[in-house]
């Protein structure tokens, strides 16, 4: 069971953690604007995009999170602001709380048994950690796309059609319509639409990872987060994946988590730099990939480590 606690940092080291975890849910506002800004330049265009937009412009907004699982310590006052219809990379070496953080926007880490979390994070100005957040309808409107295609052992159709059914969304031919569009959107419909009913197993490693980004798209989420979903493709899936990319931005807000660093630079907008469950620099990505301010950004860019 997740257990969230709602105080603040300061707070937080006077206690220990040791009075049990059942202080306050009482929401605190978020930190000012000027406090938002972790390694970002107040001259780059950052500052109206990430890590330091005001809450009214922000689509996301990441207000002084930390999490633990049981006694590990995964997060650690992230502060980062995403915008709407942009494509934000987060990047950083393999451990550093990447999909940590990407997992906890759409609370699927309320899942794992001991994991603790403080701080909060906003979507359009509601804290998805208010007693009042309906955690089913938050995944509806945050979809998630996984590191390795994981298609249902049904037909391609039953596959994209199976959340606009469960969520009761219009009627069969709806749904129907609500299937092409998806497919359309996830550049897989001309490919798959004479063999609908066949099993999703039978597409290729590409074809299954397009299919559950449709299966995602066929709610109609606001924001797609994609852990490495190129990891385990090949080079003209990749390249197909991050097409697809490109063009989601114009109707979703899209987070993706990349170690690829070329990857992070050909397909975002913004990009954002995690270490030790740190977030060290956030900025344009072509600011962050040409002129880092951070010395760990600029060594992990240049492989040093990672």
């Amino acid at each position: 069971m997740t257990t969230i606690v709602r105080q603040s940092t300061a707070d937080n080291r006077q206690s220990g953690f040791e009075s049990g975890m059942e202080s306050s849910r009482t929401q605190r506002p978020l930190r000012r604007r000027e406090e938002l800004r972790p390694a970002t330049d107040p001259a780059s265009p950052m500052a109206s995009a990430v890590g330091s937009v005001s809450a009214p412009e922000a689509k996301i907004v990441v207000d002084d999170l930390s999490l633990w699982f049981g006694s590990n310590h995964v997060l650690k006052n992230v502060c980062l602001s995403i915008p709407p219809n942009a494509v934000t990379a987060i990047m950083g070496p393999s451990g550093c709380g990447k999909s940590t953080l990407l997992r906890t926007i759409n609370r699927m880490n309320d899942l794992i048994p001991g994991t603790r979390v403080t701080g909060d994070i906003q979507i359009d100005g509601q804290s998805i950690f208010a007693d009042s957040t309906d955690v089913i309808d938050l995944r509806k409107r945050v979809g998630m796309v996984f590191q390795k295609p994981n298609p249902f052992p049904k037909s391609i159709l039953e596959n994209v059609a199976f959340g606009p059914h469960i969520h009761r969304m219009g009627g069969r031919a709806d749904i129907q319509q609500r299937v092409e569009r998806a497919l359309r959107h996830a550049n897989l419909w001309d490919e798959v639409k004479d063999r609908l009913h066949d099993n999703a197993f039978s597409l290729s490693g590409g074809q299954q990872q397009r299919l559950c980004t449709a299966r995602c798209l066929s709610v109609e989420p606001e924001i797609l987060l994609l852990d490495e979903p190129a990891s385990a493709l090949d080079p003209h899936s990749t390249a197909r994946l991050e097409e697809l990319i490109r063009q989601l931005k114009q109707d979703y807000t899209v987070v993706i988590v990349t170690h690829n660093m070329q990857q992070a630079a050909r397909v975002s907008d913004w990009c954002a730099f995690l270490m030790l469950g740190e977030l060290v620099e956030c900025g344009r990505t072509d600011h962050i990939f040409t002129k880092p301010r951070d010395r760990r950004t600029e060594d992990f860019l240049s492989g040093r480590f990672g």
